[in-house]
């Protein structure tokens, strides 16, 4: 494979595993894999245009509309001093999904994914301040970390879903460092921050 089919190939990748997709990910194997699957569908439709409005459409829309305005393309955003306000934007969207969703008394299952996303945005937001830190990796280690705390709840063997999440994160993973984003160094603490922070969340919040 050509090294321009390679860098192609991680940037697909980075796009189709946004961290921003985590909660909503989440959500959707709640509703297919879970007790969440006897709720009607209007009352599944409800719950996940809130989710997906509030963790990926605006988020990633005032995120846009901010780099717009400081002139920025997708690259000259990648400095750690500059993902501070993205960091606040998101945590701030997050946030504010997780009240909407408390207020309307949907199951605390569903809000422990936005904790958990929420949990690792804060983390991840704190360790920027002096290091960068892959979100993406995060985003799919909170996706790791999630399997095992739900494994746990709902008593269900995670070993196959583990195994192609763990391919996944290993993609995602080097398609970060193939578009020279971020170290190794960056890649795997990024990981295990998001694998931690979803498991404390999920069991213990």
């Amino acid at each position: 494979m050509r090294e321009k089919d390679i860098i192609l190939v991680a940037r697909i990748l980075s796009a189709i595993f946004s961290p921003f997709y985590l909660p909503v990910v989440g959500l959707l194997a709640l509703f297919f894999f879970s007790y969440l699957s006897l709720l009607t569908w209007p009352v599944k439709l409800y719950i996940f245009i809130i989710v997906f409005t509030l963790t990926i459409l605006l988020p990633t829309t005032l995120i846009r509309i901010y780099r717009k305005y400081q002139g920025w393309n997708l690259t000259e955003i990648a400095p750690k001093e500059r993902r501070m306000i993205p960091y606040v934007i998101s945590i701030l969207c997050y946030f504010f999904c997780y009240y909407i969703l408390n207020a309307n008394h949907i199951p605390y299952t569903i809000g422990s994914i936005v904790v958990a996303s929420l949990m690792i945005q804060v983390v991840c937001a704190m360790i920027n301040i002096r290091w960068k830190i892959s979100v993406h990796s995060a985003a799919i280690g909170g996706v790791t970390g999630a399997i095992v705390a739900f494994a746990l709840i709902f008593n269900f063997n995670p070993v196959w879903w583990l195994c192609l999440v763990l391919l996944l994160a290993g993609l995602v993973g080097s398609s970060r460092i193939i578009l020279r984003q971020h170290t190794l160094g960056q890649v795997v603490t990024g990981f295990f921050v998001g694998m931690v922070c979803a498991i404390i969340s999920i069991l213990f919040i």
